[in-house]
């Protein structure tokens, strides 16, 4: 086409980007890859080809991992940590920030290996992947200087294995490396089989940084060796990708205590009320579904459009896909490039085939090769498969609502909980529907937004933990020392005979009543010289399940402000304090001790703590790269069920109680099981302090038989275990069915007295939601 027939037409002209230089580095390596361990590349072996989808040509070979060659790498990775960590911040700093300059320095280069390897267009290699990672190994650096200082109770985990996905192969790298490395931990990281050149030229700039041999390790090949990963001996587990693996990465390292982020699906909503700049919403959709061919975990992949605008909104949008460019992905003028492979466009057109609803394709030729055309299903029922299950291509399905009430429910009608898009000119319209939504980030009039100072991450089955920001900083840390272990604490025996003068049988505690148990069931307590004190009922599943839809049901706790929150911890505090010396003779004829008042006087001040938390636990304005704020809200997880510490049987449930009740919670507490009647005692304050029915439910039975009650309960969002009992693994493995949060103990001993408050209550008591909100028009 030549320029006047470009100018007449006003078509676009190729502008191919230069794919030599790449293709130089490629067989300047002899377009043979090994494993990069302790600081150098291994010889290549036997392994498997990295195509680019776009064409279907053989790139390189690449060297599939074994066993050897991972237990090599996380030797490696294990022998460096402790020189890397006690570098300290500001030597681990340096070294960052050299990363990031040479990652500025190769920009070109690491954009077109990319849009090579993977598919997408140039256009988004070059202006969103690569200046992304850039900024968070920039920001991260500064992380890092400032850890020493910030975070001076806080340490490195050790050995991190890394596992990242395909569709953002260097960018995912990036978001995993840089806090591991700022925190002081090593890494073992394995790219996606499909895309891994950009890690194997990220590890060549590892060496030209001169970073420390051992502290980078990257092993190539497919799943098996992510599997062999999850088995090693590391630290932590950092993995993004599907929610199927997730569950399994779940269950390979429950019990291990090691730690565990998942970033996992989406199938997130677009939201499109009919006071909303239509044509901003449909440009903000087209990215938000045809950015890198739709397949992005957090796509807008879900339409929900209000009535009255329903039918003008998607016009226009069947109009915009038909001007949608899609082509060669080193075209500078293409929108959407290829598929990252053959498999995964086999996937995407056996979802859409055959679907239910309207299906409309953007009309334009498809080029040869692993291209699937932008496309449009409405007209679909909540319940379709296409609305619910993740699609990961360039395909938008669409629904309707008629009020923000019904939008909010049909938004949150998945198992998912990614990120969410709210478009609306009535800024009352846009911030009260935001928070109700049951997402880890939230864009209003927007999508896609992104930076290292924001945390990134899911609820429900997308997965818990953040990345960016300190939330996603502190993952990669734990607390100094090493706790002690924790020895089971047995009840004491007696033989004593019933009948009692006077009948001292407990009840549960659900729903802001007392209630028998649903078996019916008792155990005797005795004291340390085997006298009866009384008896305390014993839970089973049922007694789970009731508790459980009581808490459900007091989902207005998390409604209220968090100063009414404050006022009733305040005001448990002191009714417990005016029956101190009451509990401390209980506590102390229980345990057979003499710290019942040392016990009670602590769980007063724990009280009074949660309630001054309750207002200022409370996140924060993040400084991102934009003209708008992006902001950090506290959010409460919801229902939590929790083990309560064995030897602390007022104490352990009060730490735990105060602060998720602060935070908007509601729990179902499994009282200490050899020490119960304090914690049925306790219910007694509650019925006198204004707690509202449901928001504190206390059972008492074997923590054995009702941790995988809990555990593998769907209306559950997360699970604490301080028991003495080792039950660790049963509730982590348990807990992959909605993939909860679990929050264990792993055996440790905490000392209750002394660091009972600390502020992690407050962080697992809370999801981190990230709210996105432009500035101006």
């Amino acid at each position: 086409m030549s320029i006047k027939e470009i100018f007449e037409s006003m078509d676009y002209g190729p502008a191919p980007e230069s794919a030599g230089d790449a293709l130089a580095w490629i067989v300047d390596q002899g377009s043979r890859f090994g494993h990069f361990i302790n600081g150098a590349f291994t010889e290549a072996g036997e392994g498997f080809d990295s195509r680019n989808p776009a064409t279907g040509e053989v790139l390189a070979t690449l060297t599939q991992a074994t066993q050897d060659d991972v237990d090599a790498a996380v030797a490696a990775a294990r022998a460096a940590h402790p020189e890397w960590e006690a570098l300290g911040g500001p030597g681990r700093a340096r070294y960052l920030y050299a990363l990031a300059r040479l990652l500025q320095k190769h920009a070109r280069l690491f954009a077109v290996l990319e849009t090579l390897d993977n598919g997408k267009p140039i256009r988004e290699s070059r202006d969103i992947d690569i200046p992304l990672a850039q900024r968070h190994f920039y920001y991260h650096a500064g992380m890092a200087q400032l850890m020493d200082s910030e975070l001076p109770d806080r340490q490195a985990l050790g050995v991190c294995g890394q596992i990242v996905p395909w569709n953002f192969p260097l960018l995912m790298l990036s978001w995993k490396i840089a806090p591991a490395l700022a925190t002081g931990n090593t890494v073992v990281l394995k790219p996606a089989e499909w895309t891994s050149l950009t890690a194997l030229l990220f590890a060549e700039i590892c060496q030209q940084a001169g970073l420390p041999k051992g502290v980078v390790n990257i092993v190539t090949g497919d799943g098996r060796v992510g599997e062999i990963i999850c088995d090693a001996d590391v630290d932590k587990i950092a993995f993004t990708g599907s929610t199927e693996v997730g569950r399994k990465i779940r269950q390979a390292t429950a019990g291990r205590g090691i730690g565990l982020t998942l970033e996992l699906g989406g199938k997130s909503p677009y939201v499109v009320f009919e006071d909303a700049d239509l044509d901003s919403a449909i440009e903000g959709l087209v990215d938000a579904i045809w950015f890198n061919q739709g397949q992005v975990c957090c796509a807008g992949s879900r339409l929900l459009v209000q009535e009255g605008v329903s039918d003008a909104f998607h016009d226009r949008l069947r109009a915009r896909m038909d001007k949608l460019r899609i082509g060669n992905p080193l075209d500078k003028c293409i929108d959407v490039g290829a598929i990252v492979d053959p498999e995964q466009l086999r996937r995407i057109e056996g979802m859409v085939s055959g679907a239910e609803g309207t299906v409309y394709r953007a009309n334009f030729p498809l080029p040869e090769g692993c291209y699937y055309p932008p496309t449009l299903v409405s007209g679909l029922s909540p319940a379709s498969p296409l609305m619910q299950e993740e699609i990961f291509g360039p395909v938008l399905v669409s629904s309707t609502f008629r009020t923000p009430a019904e939008a909010v429910q049909l938004a949150n009608n998945t198992r998912y909980g990614l990120a969410a898009s709210v478009w609306s000119e009535n800024i009352n319209t846009a911030l009260d529907v935001a928070p109700q939504l049951a997402a880890g980030v939230v864009w209003v009039n927007g999508t896609n937004m992104f930076d290292a100072a924001a945390g990134f991450g899911g609820v429900r089955e997308s997965g818990f933990g953040r990345e960016g920001g300190w939330e996603g900083l502190r993952a990669y840390t734990r607390a100094r020392g090493e706790p002690g272990a924790l020895s089971p604490v047995e009840a004491y025996a007696g033989d004593s005979a019933e009948p009692q003068p006077v009948d001292r049988t407990a009840k549960l505690y659900v729903g802001g009543k007392q209630a028998r148990p649903d078996g019916g069931y008792a155990r005797s307590i005795y004291d340390a010289a085997g006298k009866l004190i009384g008896q305390a009922p014993i839970a089973n599943r049922k007694d789970i399940r009731n508790a459980v839809e009581a808490a459900r049901g007091a989902g207005g706790w998390a409604k209220a402000t968090a100063h009414n929150r404050a006022q009733v911890l305040y005001y448990i505090g002191e009714n417990l304090s005016a029956r101190a010396g009451e509990f401390a003779a209980l506590i102390d004829r229980l345990t057979g001790s003499d710290g019942g008042a040392a016990e009670v006087e602590a769980s007063v001040n724990r009280l009074f703590t949660a309630a001054a938390w309750a207002d200022k636990f409370d996140g924060g304005v993040r400084s991102v790269p934009m003209r708008g704020v992006a902001l950090a809200m506290n959010e409460p997880c919801g229902v939590i069920g929790a083990l309560c510490a064995d030897e602390a049987p007022l104490l352990g449930l009060v730490s735990v109680m105060a602060p998720a009740i602060a935070m908007g919670n509601r729990v179902v507490l499994v009282a200490s099981e050899p020490f119960p009647l304090a914690a049925l005692e306790f219910y007694q304050v509650l019925e006198t302090s204004d707690v509202p029915g449901g928001v504190v439910n206390i059972l008492t039975g074997s923590h054995a038989e009702l941790a995988p009650v809990l555990a593998s309960h769907m209306d559950v969002e997360a699970v604490w275990s301080f028991s003495s009992s080792d039950l660790s693994e049963v509730i982590e493995s348990a807990s992959a069915g909605n993939l909860k949060r679990t929050w264990v103990n792993d055996g440790r001993a905490r000392d209750w007295l002394n660091a009972g408050d600390a502020r992690d209550f407050l962080e697992q008591a809370t999801e981190v939601k990230t709210v996105w909100v432009p500035y101006g028009a």
